[in-house]
């Protein structure tokens, strides 16, 4: 199975020397390039790569914000000369990183690691890029200097402010630039369940489930936190999971 990728980086030498260096990997498909931001993310959009070699530093927007800004993230390689941005690409615990020059050996590496993670993730698994966004499917999450990559299966809560979402993980509740109803078109309703106006849970994590006043329910989360459903989802949400 050939892992289709695309080299994001403003400098043409680079990505020719790493295009070079990818032949000596018959499975590493380059089916496409990109020398900026905007055009990586219209080419990661139309063509749904497994996986980009991402330049951090580039012209205007940073790979970072390319990553903010795709729906849904694929795989990434970080290519950079900056070695500063080593600790902060790992807390956005990339596939890996590779510091130009690119030595082979590291590239190897990185190639490797990367075909595990896809090889455990392809059992029994498949992402069809249009379809509803997967528990497996990972979302690119940007707050301040830190930066995650969350698979949708870890995430137990959105709370709408705003326009924003707020999305809770482990310890964390960092704000996405996505609105609560826009999510909930993308999300799998078969995991992801509307509560209320304000919040969208993960069915997987519900602990308890307690009657409310006026008909409605509470649900506790396993991360602690009590959602309320209104009355008009506690009809859908009994018929659901056949209360």
């Amino acid at each position: 199975m050939a892992i289709k990728a695309i080299i994001i980086d403003d400098e043409r030498l680079a990505r020719n020397e790493l295009k070079k260096l990818l032949q000596d990997h018959g499975d590493i498909e380059v089916i496409e390039e990109a020398a900026n931001v905007d055009e990586g993310i219209e080419k990661i959009e139309s063509l749904n790569p497994d996986l980009i070699f991402l330049d951090i530093q580039m012209p205007g927007k940073t790979g970072f914000d390319l990553l903010a800004e795709v729906e849904k993230a694929p795989k990434v390689i970080f290519t950079t000369a900056y070695d500063e941005y080593a600790i902060k690409a790992f807390e956005v615990n990339a596939m890996d990183y590779l510091l130009k020059p690119i030595e082979p050996k590291r590239l190897t590496d990185a190639i490797q690691k990367l075909q595990a993670e896809m090889f455990k993730e392809h059992v029994g698994l498949n992402g069809a890029n249009r379809g509803p966004l997967t528990e497996y499917d990972q979302v690119f999450v940007k707050d301040g200097e830190r930066c995650w990559f969350v698979k949708l299966g870890e995430i137990r809560l959105f709370e709408s402010v705003g326009n924003y979402a707020k999305v809770f993980f482990g310890t964390n509740k960092p704000l996405i630039l996505k609105s609560l109803n826009a999510l909930e078109e993308r999300l799998d309703d078969r995991m992801f369940f509307r509560a209320n106006r304000k919040h969208i849970i993960n069915l997987r994590w519900i602990e308890k489930i307690e009657p409310y006043f006026n008909g409605g329910l509470i649900l506790d989360l396993k991360g602690g936190e009590k959602i309320e459903v209104s009355r008009r989802q506690t009809v859908k949400f009994k018929e659901m999971m056949s209360l």
